[in-house]
């Protein structure tokens, strides 16, 4: 990717969230800076964890280590820095792993002073905020995402959590961190395979909340696939202001509108589920989903099938699958009825209306569903 910090500011999106508001700074050649920024934004620290995961242990955790035991307390002493290495891969965020963290911050003589740090993707900040979120029934945590899956959408919004065997997310809990910090510099590392997997999330908040930002997705797609650091970071500051603005409005999901961030979503972890974890990536699965849902919304007649193919033509411009040959009606049925939006037995989707509009239904026949999946394989 293209960088420099003189031609890049720093960009800068609130989560608004009253006294517990922090701040996401987006930039360029950072990870150096960070420890500084992390200072300035809790400057009691004097004692930080840093859980990573192993891809990006070296360069990307090393260097934030290094910086952060470079630094002084208020007291004049040297920060006192812990660091852990997670396995890459969504099989981390189990029970076992967590169980492993836990103990691990104990060994650590962690207390509520400490500040839990996550570098890595979404299965490092779910993983690690989860155990920040109920260690001694909280400590404080910031995020240092490192895919652009995790910049646009794990790191923002405080959702942590675990998996369970036949589940995605099942255990958790809402915990917000003090801090995102974004270097995009990270993305020159990740493989095109997890990078474009993050665009599937990036093109969601155009279909759910952003008509004029999903119109520039469509005349900037080839910039985005080839990384272009102007045209990224301007999708990263949007996708985290309309992440925020949803956030702020229904932090805990008690109103619904936070529904709307899992556009596409119950097919994509029923695929991902019944496919086994690792069998596609987090945003190929969200792809393929959002597709589903914008066929089954045309079915109800919802919405246009203009939507349906713009929506198509854009993950396809962006190297995104669409289709999925081996989804399996059958298998993905069942774990579907356990999602989180099933209310009183009855299936609920985030379904589009139009460009920058969706809309949770409920009580969806099953032959529908079954439609949708069959539509895309």
């Amino acid at each position: 990717m293209s960088s420099g910090s003189q031609r890049n500011p720093t960009l800068s999106v609130e989560v608004p969230l009253g006294d517990r508001s922090y701040p996401i700074k987006i930039g360029t050649q950072q990870i150096d800076s960070f420890s500084q920024t992390i200072l300035a934004t809790l400057p009691d620290l004097s004692h930080a964890l840093l859980i990573a995961d192993a891809a990006v242990e070296d360069p990307w955790a090393k260097q934030l280590t290094d910086s952060l035991t470079a630094c002084q307390t208020q007291g004049g002493k040297p920060v006192r820095v812990s660091t852990l290495s997670v396995p890459s891969g969504e099989t981390s965020k189990s029970v076992s792993q967590l169980s492993e963290i836990w103990q691990w911050m104990l060994d650590c003589s962690t207390d509520r002073s400490s500040v839990l740090i996550a570098v890595g993707g979404g299965v490092i900040g779910d993983l690690a905020g989860f155990a920040a979120a109920s260690f001694t029934r909280g400590i404080r945590f910031i995020q240092v995402p490192t895919t652009l899956l995790a910049m646009v959408d794990s790191s923002v919004g405080g959702k942590t959590g675990i998996n369970l065997p036949t589940s995605k997310n099942m255990v958790g809990a809402f915990w917000q961190p003090s801090l995102v910090l974004i270097d995009t510099d990270v993305l020159s590392t990740l493989p095109d395979r997890a990078y474009i997997s993050g665009l599937a999330e990036v093109i969601k908040y155009g279909v759910i909340d952003d008509a004029d930002f999903f119109d520039w997705l469509e005349a900037n797609a080839t910039k985005l696939v080839a990384r272009e650091d102007e045209a990224v970071r301007h999708a990263i500051a949007e996708s985290c202001r309309s992440k925020s603005r949803v956030v702020g409005e229904d932090e805990r999901e008690t109103s619904g509108r936070r529904a709307i961030l899992n556009y596409g979503h119950t097919f994509a972890h029923a695929i991902e589920a019944t496919a086994g974890y690792g069998e596609l990536l987090h945003g190929e699965a969200v792809a393929i989903g959002m597709q589903m849902a914008a066929n089954m919304a045309v079915d109800l007649g919802m919405c246009d099938a203009s939507l349906l193919s713009r929506q198509n033509d854009l993950l396809l411009a962006c190297g995104l699958p669409t289709t999925f040959a081996e989804a399996d009606v059958d298998a993905m049925l069942p774990v579907m009825q356990r999602d989180k939006k099933v209310s009183h037995g009855k299936l609920r989707f985030i379904l589009p209306e139009r460009i920058g509009s969706v809309g949770l239904v409920g009580d969806i026949a099953p032959d529908a569903v079954i439609r949708a999946i069959e539509s895309c394989r």
